[in-house]
């Protein structure tokens, strides 16, 4: 455990009702006890009020809640002092702390010790990140099943199967003359295609995954006055993007945030693009074309009440080799427009009367998650950094499967074991290196 004690602001800044401040380790009760008049009693909530250790002039009435530990979100001694909501009154409380001893928290450094105190392992840990940081109430479900363990529970299955396997390889080659294989009731090729098959099941959900958490950028493309921005006013559900029968309305990019089921998807209405003169329209242009070619799902918009054009054309083509959908705008009107020969998926809708809203919904969320929909409580990997060492272990534990089935020095495939069991160690944190917690936890908020 940590032999000092830190202190922090847990509460976003600004004003509130309500800002707590938190204290964690070994002098915590005491520490607190110094600032606040009232008793402290192991998880119970107390009244009382903060006074500067020195002059003794009150600062704020506040109420205490201390836990010991190990008992505790870090599994330290700690105490949160809830006082009311004012940046002023919390950072006079902070720095009558920091003066009785205690030392200001680095980002993540609460759950940082509750993860080595062994109270959260490693994803466990990132999850409450992911928890704070959840931009839609899926992306907030996948983190709190994280936080509960279910990804961890998967790995763990897993690594005890790599495990057996190492045991019964390490035994065979230490002790070749006691028949080892003979003797124990275990099929380590068997074990290797159970842990396999878990692992690339982990692999294959991590792109829906990562999509709940990351959203998806996505471009609305087209030539000007087919509809883009009431597509986005539409999908917005607001009155964001100014919208005018005249051609070439946008002339920058316009960025916001949808969610559909669940999925942030971050928006980007571009001008519509033509051949210019205009210098400040060809601007708008070319920003449009980077966000299309940056985009991970392109929102083509044409006309459909008018034949396309060539302009359409090349925009369609624009959609080749990506993840596109053709938005047929203007169907409330009689369709012109060719739409059965073009490549990418086409969707009839209508800014205008909102038809079509629903099934544009039900594609974008298909390709933003390539055609699959996860199970309500799957435990998805949400996590690049996770999915890399999923990866790594899955190559790792398919090598050790090729050498035992080409019957080669046992040797070699305890060294591939290794291998997978020190990157699913990365995750869970059992061989996550100073470097790689200092990364992680530097992304947290100070306070948490």
């Amino acid at each position: 455990m940590y032999k000092d004690t830190i202190v922090a602001i847990a509460t976003p800044p600004g004003h509130g009702a309500i800002g707590i401040v938190r204290f964690s380790g070994p002098e915590a009760w005491s520490i607190a006890g110094r600032l606040f008049s009232g008793r402290l009693d192991d998880h119970h909530v107390s009244h009382g009020y903060v006074r500067d250790p020195e002059s003794q002039a009150t600062i704020d009435e506040a109420l205490a809640t201390p836990m010991r530990g190990p008992h505790s979100y870090t599994g330290e001694d700690t105490v949160e002092i809830s006082c009311h909501g004012s940046p002023v009154a919390l950072q006079q409380v902070v720095g009558a702390a920091l003066r009785l001893g205690a030392r200001a928290a680095d980002p993540g450094e609460f759950t940082l010790r509750a993860f080595l105190n062994g109270r959260i392992d490693l994803a466990q840990a990132e999850s409450v990140l992911e928890i704070i940081q959840a931009q839609s109430e899926a992306n907030l479900r996948l983190a709190v099943q994280g936080l509960r363990g279910r990804l961890s529970e998967r790995i763990a299955a897993a690594r005890e199967r790599l495990l057996h396997v190492q045991a019964y390889l390490t035994a065979c080659i230490d002790f070749p003359e006691d028949e080892v294989e003979r003797q124990i009731e275990i099929k380590p090729r068997e074990l290797l295609s159970e842990a396999k098959a878990e692992l690339a099941a982990l692999i294959a959900s991590a792109d829906s995954g990562m999509v709940y958490r990351q959203g998806v950028k996505t471009a609305i493309i087209g030539r000007p006055n087919v509809g883009k921005s009431s597509l986005l006013n539409r999908l917005l559900g607001e009155e964001r993007a100014i919208v005018t029968a005249v051609p070439g309305t946008t002339r920058d990019t316009v960025e916001e945030t949808a969610t559909v089921q669940g999925i942030p998807f971050h928006l980007v209405d571009t001008a519509g693009m033509r051949a210019t003169q205009d210098v400040v329209e060809g601007m708008g242009i070319e920003r449009s074309r980077r966000a299309a070619e940056r985009a991970d799902l392109l929102l083509i918009v044409v006309d459909a009440s008018a034949p396309l054009t060539k302009d359409d054309e090349t925009l369609i083509a624009m959609g080749k080799g990506k993840r596109a959908i053709v938005a047929a705008n203007k169907c409330d009107l009689p369709v012109q427009a060719r739409l059965a020969e073009l490549p990418q998926p086409v969707v009839k809708i209508s800014a205008l009367t909102r038809s079509g809203m629903e099934a544009l919904h039900e594609a974008m969320v298909s390709a933003a998650l390539g055609g699959s929909t996860p199970s309500a409580d799957a435990p998805l990997v949400t996590n690049a950094r996770h999915k890399a060492a999923l990866e790594r272990a899955l190559a790792h534990t398919e090598a050790a499967e090729r050498t035992l089935a080409e019957r080669a020095p046992e040797d070699f495939a305890t060294i591939d074991l290794a291998g997978a069991l020190g990157a699913l160690g990365e995750i869970t944190g059992e061989s996550a290196t100073e470097e790689l917690l200092d990364r992680i936890f530097a992304q947290f908020c100070i306070g948490k």
